[in-house]
């Protein structure tokens, strides 16, 4: 019998930025956190249309990924999460069955209202510099195994 090796999910996560700056931040409904909008790919979507359809489902806004920032694994869960910087085309924040509170955050704020882990994705985003990779245990950046 052949032994299955454990597989990892793929997460998409925004990092909404208004003209003015600020970044669009959701505390969840399931655990309260609050976070930068996103979830869990489904299996028959894009990467790109599972991004939409997250932010949507989250804030009501209708968002067009710009460009991709960064990658990420939660190592606690075993996740892959892809963070895009994005930019609303319609609609206004609003809360969902997801979120029960949305509001626009400046990037000095930014830390203050999320964990570490979710809040440096979206201070990621705000750099002009290449895509990032890190690691994490869910709540803190963790160093990257093998390096110095």
């Amino acid at each position: 019998m052949a032994h299955l090796s454990p597989k990892h999910s793929v997460s998409v996560v925004a990092a909404v930025v208004s003209d003015a700056g600020e970044v669009l931040a959701i505390r969840r409904a399931d655990n309260g956190n609050w976070a930068p909008p996103g979830g869990v790919l489904e299996l028959e979507e894009t990467i790109l249309e599972g991004l939409v359809r997250e932010v949507l489902e989250e804030t009501g806004v209708t968002t067009v990924p710009v460009r991709l920032t960064g990658a990420y694994k939660n190592m606690a869960r075993k996740v892959i999460e892809l963070c895009f910087y994005c930019r609303v085309v319609d609609g206004s924040p609003r809360p969902t069955h997801e979120a029960v509170e949305v509001r626009w955050l400046r990037p000095d704020e930014i830390l203050q209202w999320m964990n570490e882990a979710l809040g440096m994705r979206v201070l990621d985003a705000l750099s002009d510099g290449p895509p990032v990779v890190r690691v994490h245990d869910g709540t803190v950046l963790l160093s990257e195994r093998g390096s110095g």
